[in-house]
């Protein structure tokens, strides 16, 4: 299993493609292992002609925990960010966004296409901002800006990604993913019932680490409004998003590419908050058509 020593932690990564091929970066999100970007996805882009590489963020998967490090409760740093002041967090998206830079630096690559998903779309913006020299293109997918008018989550939607399964006994872990995976996931193209049990099982046996959601959800609300530093982006960008994403509602792509000086939005009816297999080769399509408008005009 490939590691790597990164922005002084060690990170888990798969890499697939040719590695002659431009470099594309995936970065997955909330409390998610690299495995959920599904392989189908990631060898349409690899066919596409992109060296492909996902990794784990730290505190999941099988890189590095910070195990023993508390986050304040998330009640207080909301009401923290409400009346301005910044919590203090074991780390930020920020740092996370260093996590990559510092990827990149171990491979021995330069440049590289970055794409972000929910949180890892968070993270993927940070990176175009902070190492913008090193950033080809940037593709936020159901992500958004940390505007707080913007509207929330749907409740159920929510809580079923907060909560906590009762026990850790595989069968309940992997009913509770089912569960979570069912409730954000896309109404338009709902996932095969098998195929889901089986990724869910896979995913449960890779790691099972229920601390580190809690420490990501610190930094994504202390990272609090995003605007600002979204209008300073100067890199090529695609934003992806579902018009029926019930844990980031479609205004949260919109404001997005709407802050993002020249950002493209794409949106996608019947997509939720997951990527549905019956949507890889559109989605495919659209991030290495960008990637490889954006190479062609450097």
């Amino acid at each position: 299993m490939p590691k790597a020593k990164a922005n002084g932690i060690e990170l888990h990564y798969e890499e697939h493609g040719d590695p002659s091929h431009p470099p594309m970066l995936l970065i997955m999100g909330f409390g998610a292992q690299l495995t959920l970007w599904p392989d189908e996805l990631v060898e349409a882009l690899a066919s596409h002609g992109y060296r492909v590489i996902r990794y784990d963020n730290r505190d999941a998967g099988l890189s590095q925990k910070f195990d023993g490090v508390k986050a304040p409760g998330i009640v207080r740093m909301t009401l923290m960010s409400k009346i301005g002041l910044t919590p203090k967090v074991p780390y930020t998206l920020a740092d996370m966004a260093d996590d990559g830079a510092g990827l990149l630096d171990a491979l021995g690559i330069d440049k590289a296409h970055i794409v972000g998903a929910s949180m890892g779309g968070m993270i993927a913006q940070h990176f175009a901002s902070r190492h913008a020299q090193r950033c080809l293109s940037l593709t936020s997918i159901f992500s958004t800006t940390g505007n707080p008018k913007l509207p929330p989550a749907r409740p159920e939607a929510m809580k079923a990604l907060v909560t906590r399964p009762q026990s850790t006994d595989e069968k309940v872990l992997v009913d509770h993913g089912i569960h979570v995976a069912r409730t954000i996931g896309s109404p338009g193209y709902p996932s095969d019932e098998e195929r889901l049990r089986e990724r869910t099982t896979a995913s449960v046996r890779r790691s099972f680490y229920p601390e580190g959601p809690t420490r990501h959800l610190s930094a994504i609300v202390a990272d609090g409004d995003r605007r600002p530093m979204l209008e300073s982006i100067t890199v090529p960008t695609l934003v992806l998003h579902g018009e029926d994403d019930p844990l980031v509602p479609c205004e949260g792509g919109r404001d997005t590419a709407a802050c993002i000086p020249g950002a493209r939005l794409k949106t996608i009816p019947g997509w939720g908050h997951d990527l549905p297999l019956e949507l890889v080769d559109e989605l495919a399509d659209a991030i290495a058509s960008h990637a490889g408008s954006a190479a062609a005009t450097v």
